[in-house]
């Protein structure tokens, strides 16, 4: 879509699912599963939805999915049917790996760094797009680098590692502008260091959530995920965008939803937030 004077797309990496309980945290199942209903394994299906954006005549991608580097038992645990691929998704819109110019990693785990990486005919594991810039926080990265019993899981070093070999990482140190118009600010809450990405071009503005709210679900206040390293962060970082989002009507782009994949929201009378949809998942 449009977006002032830059393209914004919405680009899929397939799809999987997580424990609906740690989606959704302290929020009972008798609640959350009036709107995210669980399969046999207590499951909820999950989108994985990066996003390209044209401006400045660059090619930026905001996360990079899953990736192709999993085993079968991680695609059986996670559900996972990466159809499209990442890499089919911008073909469609005529882009290839070489042609990405930055890549920003919202944070740094599986799901949304996954595909940062690819395995060589030669079994080596390199940069996924070999001309990019990958941008994420400097306090992110050392995180992930140094993950600790609680974070280990959620982490890869071989999504991180190569990117680091080739000298192809850019740290950031809070707030950034990358190019006039698309700036990562530091919604922390998630994890120390998650980064949103805010952009802006003609007076109109889009904002990538990443896992500050993951799917419409989460737009309530306290429905919070389970994996949230700092919850009480999470609270009031949400209360931040959401509340700037209805009053500067941003275009609110969403990561994990399985049906919507962005919207603009509105407030009740009750000072509850809730969404207008505008695109949904193909």
């Amino acid at each position: 879509m449009k977006l002032g004077a830059f393209e914004i797309y919405p680009v899929s990496d397939g799809r999987f699912a997580l424990d609906g309980g740690a989606m959704f945290g302290v929020v009972p199942k008798v609640l959350w599963e009036r709107c995210c209903p669980a399969d046999e394994l207590n499951r909820i299906p999950l989108s994985i939805t990066a996003l390209l954006i044209r401006a400045h005549g660059k090619h930026i991608l905001v996360d990079t999915g899953l990736g192709a580097k999993e085993n079968e038992k991680f695609h059986s645990m996670f559900a996972v049917e990466r159809v499209p691929t990442l890499q089919e998704s911008l073909k469609r819109l005529g882009v290839y790996p070489d042609d990405i110019d930055v890549v920003i990693n919202t944070h740094l785990h599986f799901d949304h760094a996954g595909g940062n990486t690819t395995t060589a005919g030669d079994g080596t594991v390199r940069p996924a797009f070999p001309n990019a810039r990958y941008v994420v926080q400097q306090g992110e990265f050392q995180d992930a680098a140094c993950a600790n019993e609680r974070t280990r899981g959620s982490y890869r070093r071989d999504n991180i590692t190569p990117v680091a070999h080739l000298n192809q990482w850019e740290f950031l140190h809070g707030d950034t502008e990358l190019v006039p118009g698309v700036k990562a600010i530091v919604t922390a809450g998630h994890t120390r260091w998650h980064q949103s990405v805010r952009i802006e071009s003609e007076g109109k503005v889009a904002f990538f959530l990443g896992d500050l709210i993951p799917t419409v679900s989460h737009l309530p206040l306290p429905y919070i995920m389970g994996y949230d390293l700092f919850p009480i962060q999470t609270l009031e970082t949400k209360r931040w965008v959401l509340d700037r989002a209805f009053e500067e009507q941003w275009l609110l782009l969403f990561e994990h939803d399985p049906v919507v994949q962005a919207g603009y929201v509105r407030r009740d009378a009750e000072g509850k937030y809730y969404l207008r949809e505008v695109t949904a998942c193909q």
